[in-house]
């Protein structure tokens, strides 16, 4: 395995590119990029090994100020400390670039001691900043490890005044957990989030803390209470919510709000027959939904001074008979589907079966789990791709589905099921409106067969079929892809698809395939896909007279050092539009990169007047900014080769920048020996 820290370098020149690797691959893996989109892609795979950003300002596609504002857009930057590699010396240039996030930068020409020192010391930097990151994170932890324990402490005392398991708290807890989660996964009713989750687990421990105020000869009962006595043992619920509410300036604390919640309505009921406010339905928060039938549960499972344990089948029995009062369905089913896995954990914990090796294990891996940074990273990562699939998925305006196999259902986006008219979860998909007025039944059941019959190496199914998407009939593509366990051998799981309107993908194609040739900052064509089709055009040009015209900006510099970066974007964007005011539709206009453009157009006669008129239009004052350009143009006169026209018009606008700026000239004999900047 390479041991070797990883290094970024971001520069459009592959000569830069070069030399920095020369100086620094016997240290360091270096990872190379053209330009900032490029660089982005690298960032977001490597995101979590990059040690060190060495980033160029002045690049095509996205520049390296673009650069580093999507790196604090992400969060990169906090990460990746970025050294800035430029031979712009401008102090507005620094200015910026260290406003934007970067630590340190290096001037071209390279000099390897100080390229190499500046490297080592910001790399070393680095790693101290994320070891102190680190230790202040598990502090942090430690201290809500600590408080976490106090509740469970101060809870456990609760329990042995109640002659309860010492374990009640730890299952109530453990069961909230597996509840919210399924709950999360089952329907978008309610946003949770990872740290909702949390903060509700842990308040679970607080559900019954209010039974300090109960006497011990009513707590501790063996018999049934008396109407009198159970109006008094009710009364839990208010004391413990009061409890919490009269601690002096936490009040607003979201732990102390979840609590309330739950040490009040815990044994509330979904029909509205639960106490102490006959709440009913979503009146009831969902915090002290999942607690009740925690409690309700682990109660069941439990020996207690009334009554003896019952199995888990049996509680999971009583519960879905309505035996305990009536709860949320949504809550019912994911009870239902998670009653093995949460008899397995609670196994685990109860005392007669687990050991203290056991035990410290089940501890080590929830802190493991539960604290780490790392593992915090993981669930943020995790939820910001969850969020991105749905936002995509509504975006796309594409029917998304994922079937389940067992239990079989089908699970819709929100667009997709406002679309179709049906709720998002679709329990026994080939008996509803999906499985039979969408689709005719045996065409569903067809998609159903191949998936099954796939496998884990050729997962991959397609095929047309006629819909009915609100009573309109129309034919469809269905791509889907089967979903297998990792499992030896593999088992079928279900799949994960979409339904495309055949008549819009032809549409959606060329739309993802123009957007994907446009520069990023001005909307013009990207200087390959302008390539691309003016060499389609000379290719099947026969007596057409074509154009082209490239120019770059005098005094672009002065736009940037003087009025700055995001004035300067302004004028790249007012240039892409004076050029499109001022062609036609037929002729191809493009950014090749920084203040570079390139128009090419066909013409009969002369095109001179045309190039005037483009010419006068672009150098005109900006806001108090006067724009000048240095103009070459190419006419064909039987040139046919993209790259050879390309090289006629840099050379005249080069001889324009040489002999005054600001003016226009056409390439003639005269000019073949000149050498550009290009070489």
């Amino acid at each position: 395995m390479n041991s070797k820290k990883k290094i970024l370098i971001v520069d459009d020149s592959e000569m830069n590119r070069a030399l920095l690797e020369d100086m620094l691959s016997d240290d360091y893996e270096i990872l190379e990029a053209e330009n900032g989109m490029e660089a982005t892609t690298i960032m977001h795979s490597h995101e979590l090994d990059i040690c060190l950003v060495l980033l160029d300002i002045v690049m095509p596609v996205m520049d390296g100020f673009d650069t580093l504002a999507m790196m604090n857009k992400n969060g990169w930057i906090k990460n990746m400390p970025v050294i800035m590699i430029s031979a712009e010396t401008a102090s507005t240039y620094m200015d910026r670039a260290y406003s934007l996030g970067a630590v340190d930068y290096i001037s071209r020409p390279f000099d390897e001691r100080t390229v190499r020192h500046r490297v080592d010391s910001n790399v070393i930097l680095g790693e101290k900043q994320k070891e102190l990151s680190s230790r202040l994170t598990n502090q942090i932890f430690e201290k809500e490890k600590d408080n976490r324990l106090m509740i469970e402490i101060l809870s456990h005392i609760v329990e042995f005044r109640n002659g309860e398991s010492g374990l009640h708290v730890l299952h109530v807890h453990t069961i909230t957990e597996l509840l919210l989660k399924a709950l999360k996964n089952k329907t978008d009713k309610y946003p949770l989030t990872q740290k909702d989750i949390s903060l509700i687990c842990n308040a679970s421990a607080l559900h019954d803390v209010g039974k300090i105020s109960i006497p011990s000869e009513i707590l501790n009962k063996p018999g049934r209470f008396t109407p009198e006595e159970f109006e008094i043992m009710k009364g839990h619920t208010v004391e413990g919510a009061k409890m919490l509410k009269d601690i002096p300036f936490r009040e607003n604390e979201p732990l102390i709000k979840i609590g309330y919640q739950i040490c009040r309505w815990h044994h509330e009921r979904y029909d509205g027959r639960g106490y102490p406010d006959g709440l009913k339905g979503e009146e009831i928060p969902i915090a002290a939904q999942v607690v009740a039938l925690a409690d309700v549960y682990d109660a069941l499972t439990s020996k207690r001074v009334y009554k003896p344990a019952y199995t888990p089948e049996k509680a999971v029995e009583m519960i879905l008979n309505g035996e305990c009062g009536v709860f949320n369905p949504l809550l019912l089913e994911c009870l239902k589907d998670n009653a093995e896995q949460l008899k397995t954990e609670l196994y685990v914990l109860s005392v007669g079966n687990a050991t203290d090796k056991e035990i410290q294990k089940t501890v080590a891996h929830a802190l493991k789990t539960d604290g780490t940074d790392a593992s915090n990273r993981t669930i943020r990562l995790l939820e910001h791709e969850r969020m991105k699939s749905k936002i995509l998925s509504d975006l796309s305006r594409e029917i998304m589905f994922e079937y389940t196999a067992s239990p079989e259902m089908v699970t819709l986006s929100d667009w997709s099921a406002d679309l179709l008219g049906l709720p998002v979860t679709i329990v026994n998909p080939k008996e509803s409106e999906f499985g039979k007025r969408v689709f005719k039944r045996k065409d569903f059941e067809e998609i159903l067969n191949k998936l099954k019959n796939s496998t884990p190496d050729k997962s991959d199914i397609s095929g047309k079929y006629m819909l009915d998407i609100k009573g309109e009939k129309t034919w469809c593509k269905i791509i889907a892809k089967a979903m297998w366990s990792d499992t030896e051998p593999p088992e079928y799981e279900g799949a994960i698809g979409k339904i495309i309107d055949i008549n819009d993908e032809t549409e959606e194609m060329k739309l993802l395939e123009e957007k994907a040739n446009l520069d990023f900052r001005t909307g013009l064509l990207n200087h390959e896909a302008a390539k691309s089709k003016i060499t389609s055009l000379l290719a099947s040009a026969k007596n057409k007279q074509y154009a082209l015209v490239f120019f770059d900006l005098d005094n672009f510099k002065q736009a940037n050092d003087v009025y700055g970066h995001l004035f300067g974007d302004e004028v790249l964007e007012h240039i892409a539009a004076t050029i499109k005011k001022n062609i036609r539709r037929t002729d191809v206009a493009a950014r090749i990169g920084g203040d570079e453009f390139i128009i090419f157009m066909g013409y009969r006669g002369t095109v001179e007047p045309q190039i005037k008129r483009i010419f006068e239009s672009l150098t005109v004052d900006f806001k108090g900014f006067p724009i000048k350009v240095s103009m070459g143009v190419a006419c064909m006169d039987g040139v046919q080769d993209y790259d050879t026209l390309f090289e006629m018009a840099d050379k005249a606008a080069y001889s324009v920048k040489r002999s005054g700026k600001n003016s226009y000239r056409f390439y003639d004999d005269s000019l073949k020996d000149v050498v550009t900047d290009r070489g």
